[in-house]
């Protein structure tokens, strides 16, 4: 049974979103109304879509071949070859399909902190949702919001390899597709995510802007490299590493069977006695990241899936804006 991919159609959120412009920060392969900074002079264009044609159209984009074989009026629209190029790229691991609220693991008190609800923003309180989901959440948003620029939007979902890929278009055909694979996506196998960015990377063949969700949850000097690797060949990119509250806390009073989510692995610890040493360990893991992006001109965005994901990703485009 397919999932409804009009979930991420919230009209409170959509309207917050219709209100932001989201430009390029350095020079990529793109252009549109002025929004993206573009290496070309001029533009050509391409066939997109069909849309039906409207008293006042230009009769040059009639589509005569569609007038012949159905006597209706169609006007073919176009899509600027040298629009902004982005690529959505979705970690699907089963390490990502992990929420605190399911797992039998209950924080200590001072951690029982919940979010008041919004008006326009009720959709997540501390970590009813898992990473998986509140990245789809993230991307979907993305991609309205991309889509309402005129931008073409591609997506790009994995686990140990490359699981499937929607070529980037400007088109609203495009945007329903990537939606209704978001909706239906689940998590499975193990994490490879050095080895399915560098993939990535490679089938890349005009540099535009890479937008990448996940936990991180791999080698980390191998993910750095393969960031890197989206930036040797000058595409910006943005990471946004999302994490469990619970996975950066630890905090767990009695003692705990900890069950690998990938490998079945079991393992028995008494939570409170390594909690500091461990939240030591995340933090120097969530600094390597950002000082490694950093000096790459990436940009990394640590979230919590206990904030609502448009109050983080509004909060990221308002910070994006005042910077550029």
């Amino acid at each position: 049974m397919q999932a409804d991919y009009k979930k991420y159609l919230q009209p409170s959120v959509i309207s917050r979103l219709a209100n932001i412009e989201f430009k390029a920060k350095f020079v990529v392969e793109g252009f549109i109304a002025g929004l993206h900074k573009s290496p070309y002079h001029g533009f050509s264009v391409e066939f997109a879509e069909h849309r039906q044609y409207m008293p006042g159209d230009d009769l040059k984009y009639l589509d005569w071949k569609v007038l012949g074989r159905t006597d209706r009026y169609y006007i073919k629209q176009f899509e600027e070859e040298t629009n902004l190029k982005s690529y959505l790229i979705v970690d699907a691991s089963r390490s990502m399909s992990f929420k605190s609220k399911d797992s039998g693991l209950e924080p200590r008190s001072p951690f029982r902190k919940l979010f008041k609800k919004k008006e326009d923003a009720k959709i997540f309180r501390k970590s009813d949702v898992s990473k998986l989901e509140y990245s789809t959440y993230l991307a979907a948003s993305l991609a309205v919001l991309m889509n309402f620029q005129k931008d073409a939007t591609g997506l790009v979902i994995y686990d140990e390899k490359i699981r499937s890929i929607v070529p980037p278009k400007a088109t609203s055909q495009n945007l329903k597709l990537i939606l209704s694979q978001l909706s239906n996506i689940t998590s499975s196998g193990k994490t490879n995510t050095a080895s399915s960015l560098n993939s990535a990377a490679e089938r890349i063949k005009r540099r535009g802007l890479v937008i990448i969700f996940s936990d991180l949850f791999d080698d980390q000097q191998a993910v750095i490299n393969a960031l890197k690797h989206f930036r040797y060949k000058r595409n910006e990119v943005i990471v946004f590493q999302v994490l469990d509250p619970l996975e950066m806390s630890f905090a767990i009073d009695s003692p705990t069977i900890f069950k690998d989510m990938e490998t079945s692995r079991e393992m028995l610890s008494q939570p409170v006695s390594v909690m500091e040493s461990y939240q030591d360990a995340v933090k120097e893991f969530i600094h390597n990241y950002k000082t490694a992006c950093l000096s790459n001109n990436i940009d990394y965005v640590q979230l919590s899936t206990e904030t609502p994901f448009d109050t983080a990703l509004l909060e990221y485009l308002n910070k994006r804006k005042r910077l550029n």
